[in-house]
């Protein structure tokens, strides 16, 4: 009996007829996902899809959602979404101040004309239609201004640059929702000549103030001297009209006593007022007609008299 022998081969032969049906299944398979990719499209929401078939844009358009399709067409997407580009540029005032400015556009398409803007202008219309005629409209409006009030007119700009852009992209079916101015910068000169501008306003405005302060107190207190001299001037009028009423009154009193007593003097009363105010003396020297206003005493008056004197 032989010492060696023979190797027994346990590796199994490969099947060719397997393995190449093994690869046409793959192949078959690839080719199904491929085409399947191929023929089918999902739409996202907000997006409208333009239809190409060899480059030439089909008469229709295809909506949010899953579509079958030819495996020779193509789909392009248009964003329908509002959208929101900043933008800077250079303008002029109309006092020739250069500004610098920096805003922004917000816009969108509309669904039903996406496929006139994509034949007429393509898939970059903002930069090949809107944000040309925005700048130009943007200089345009600028210009109307002095660089004084273009500050102050920020919104008033934004307005007028959307309306007429708006009238202008509306033939696209492009909307421009908003334009919004968001800085405005001036030169340095011109920067510190508007500050210094302020300045001096604002001293002129100061001084102003304060001399009408000054007038104003002036003012008051010439009016307080004058109620306070018009007070004394009625104070004295009032007194002198009193001390001449009172006057008045008693001339007035003094005349109608003196008018009642006059009506009442009587000859009769005037000899008894007399002979009461007699002192029974007789004057030593009498002028003629004097002893006629005597009055008439009797002897035995003067006896009685001259007894009681003894």
């Amino acid at each position: 009996m032989s010492q060696f022998t023979t190797p027994v081969n346990t590796q199994r032969k490969t099947n060719p007829k397997g393995m190449r049906a093994l690869i046409l299944a793959g192949i078959i398979l690839l080719a199904a996902l491929i085409l399947f990719f191929r023929c089918t499209v999902q739409i996202d929401t907000g997006y409208t899809a333009i239809v190409t078939t060899f480059g030439k844009v089909e008469d229709y358009t295809l909506e949010a959602g899953f579509h079958l399709k030819s495996p020779f067409q193509e789909i392009i997407l248009m964003d329908n979404r509002e959208q929101k580009t900043p933008f800077s540029t250079q303008a002029f005032s109309s006092d020739i101040q250069q500004v610098d400015i920096v805003g922004s556009i917000n816009y969108a398409i509309n669904k039903s004309t996406a496929m006139t803007l994509f034949k007429e202008v393509g898939t970059d219309y903002f930069n090949k239609l809107v944000n040309p005629r925005m700048l130009e409209n943007t200089k345009a409006v600028f210009s109307k201004y002095t660089a004084e009030n273009l500050v102050s007119a920020r919104e008033q700009l934004s307005i007028q640059i959307r309306d007429n852009l708006s009238k202008e992209m509306e033939r696209y079916g492009i909307s421009i929702i908003s334009v919004s101015i968001e800085n405005i910068d001036f030169t340095d000169a011109f920067t510190d000549a508007v500050e210094a501008k302020q300045v001096a306003a604002q001293r002129k405005l100061q001084a102003e103030i304060e001399q009408e302060q000054k007038t104003m107190e002036t003012e008051q207190q010439a009016q307080r001297q004058k109620i306070e001299a018009d007070a004394k001037a009625e104070v004295v009028k009032i007194n002198a009209d009193a001390e001449a009423y009172s006057t008045k009154v008693k001339a007035e009193a003094e005349a109608e006593a003196n008018q009642k007593i006059a009506q009442s003097l009587t000859d009769n009363l005037i000899q008894f007022t007399q002979v009461n105010q007699w002192n029974g003396q007789l004057p030593a020297y009498v002028s003629g007609g004097a002893a006629e206003a005597l009055p008439v005493l009797s002897l035995n008056t003067v006896e009685n008299n001259q007894s009681a004197e003894e």
